[in-house]
């Protein structure tokens, strides 16, 4: 019987292994997912707003073994992981207060007596779900999907299993029915399957732009809705009136968080060349003060990162990036997982380092000479996600961000995803939206009803 393993990437000790379930498994839990939603969707949302309360405290109660669990799995540093705890506790109060507010019937003027559009679920949903942040990413996804009256079915990272089925007993902990939220354990090639289903009339996926286009091609094949978070390759533009020892640290805290791997960290640095230099010496400061090691010990700064693969494939987009003329400043050592911060010089269009996503702790420097060929760069990539801009001149900053074309532009600090804000990029980072009083929306039918 083929199992996934979960091996801590420190040492890549093994850490568990998990079964695959059987497809007569799968069958059942969707049918059970059925029944949960008939009985999920006619609660009240106070009803569900309790149990999502109820799982913000179990999240904060149980964070530590929590944390422990996501270390072993991916390699986070534990006060990251910590972190990520709390976040989704937040999350989940979030929308247990918010969602029916968001989801109030919108009254239209029209010739008809009565016009209204109200918001309804549309059934079970299917998350596939990434290992870098392997609790608040499925947290974003479930907090708004589930309180809007929608089951959720999870089908997460092979390398993050245990993770995936604390979560489900979490949600069972906090009252949830049976069939409200599944963990299934199962390779790419049931996802078809699972989307066939009556039930599954929706899919969420965050993860790579050659899974991301593979899902969705299924899912318009089956006519069903999907929302895509398909990575990014995010800018950082410091102009010459930033304040540049706050932006640099701020860069340096941006790439190297989570060992560089999230989709949000910025990855193209681009600094206009009268502040190159200024910037270049703090960044290399701020470089230099991480330490690497175990991620369960306090000190520890740098994680590794959480596959051998992973690490393997950055070494060759960071090689390849120095053979077309790119420079290492510092790092570009590898033990195992354990990928030495690197800074690289002279990076441009053409090299990996440039039009790729590179995930993670490769630190890219970019020189241009002015704003506009700044904001010309940015927009040079394929992707969409998110956007730094540094600069004094807040007015300026704006008119500049509305030109970066990606889903998120933070000025004057890092980019971020919040239960508060609207979440996704455009090209191929991907399209629709998560949290916010617009993502609760992604996965409802807007009814139109009119009284004559």
């Amino acid at each position: 019987m083929k199992k996934f393993q979960s091996i801590f990437p420190y040492n890549q000790k093994l850490v568990a292994e998990y079964p695959l379930m059987p497809e007569s498994e799968i069958e059942t839990m969707l049918d059970v997912s059925e029944n949960a939603f008939y009985v999920w969707r006619d609660k009240t949302f106070q009803q569900k707003a309790d149990v999502f309360t109820k799982l913000a405290q179990l999240l904060k109660e149980k964070k530590g073994m929590l944390a422990k669990l996501m270390t072993n799995e991916m390699g986070k540093l534990t006060k990251e992981a910590i972190a990520e705890i709390e976040k989704c506790a937040t999350g989940c109060e979030y929308f247990a207060e918010h969602a029916e507010a968001f989801l109030k019937d919108e009254t239209y003027q029209t010739n008809y007596k009565k016009s209204f559009v109200t918001f309804q679920p549309i059934g079970a949903v299917l998350a596939i779900m990434p290992w870098n942040f392997p609790f608040w990413q499925v947290f974003r996804f479930a907090a708004p999907t589930l309180m809007a009256g929608n089951v959720g079915i999870l089908k997460h990272a092979p390398n993050v299993c245990g993770c995936a089925l604390a979560i489900q007993q979490l949600f069972e902990e906090a009252g949830a029915e049976p069939g409200v939220f599944q963990t299934i354990i199962a390779d790419v090639d049931v996802t078809e399957k699972i989307l066939k289903h009556d039930i599954v009339q929706g899919v969420s996926l965050t993860g790579s732009e050659r899974a991301g286009s593979s899902v969705a091609g299924i899912a318009s094949k089956l006519i069903k809705k999907s929302v895509l978070e398909l990575g990014g390759s995010d800018c950082f533009i410091v102009l010459a009136d930033a304040d540049i020892q706050k932006a640099a640290e701020v860069a340096v805290a941006s790439r190297m968080q989570n060992a560089g791997q999230s989709c949000i960290a910025a990855k193209r640095f681009i600094i206009v060349k009268d502040v190159l230099e200024d910037f270049t010496e703090v960044v290399k400061n701020e470089i230099n003060k991480l330490k690497q090691g175990d991620p369960f010990k306090e000190d520890t700064t740098m994680a590794p990162m959480a596959r051998l693969d992973l690490a393997e494939n950055l070494f060759k987009q960071m090689n390849a990036s120095v053979a077309k003329g790119a420079e290492i400043i510092i790092g570009g050592e590898m033990v195992g997982s354990n990928y030495q911060p690197t800074l690289l010089k002279y990076v441009q269009q053409g090299m990996p380092a440039f039009d790729e996503e590179t995930f993670g702790p490769l630190f890219c420097l970019i020189e241009v000479n002015n704003e506009t060929e700044a904001i010309n760069i940015a927009n040079n990539s394929r992707y969409g996600l998110g956007g730094n801009l540094w600069t004094s001149d807040i007015d300026k900053g704006i008119a500049l961000a509305k030109q970066i074309n990606s889903g998120a532009v933070f000025i004057n600090s890092m980019v971020k995803s919040e239960a508060v804000l609207p979440f996704g990029g455009v090209k191929k980072s991907g399209y629709g939206r998560e949290l916010s009083n617009h993502g609760i929306k992604e996965f409802v039918n807007m009814k139109t009803i009119t009284v004559l």
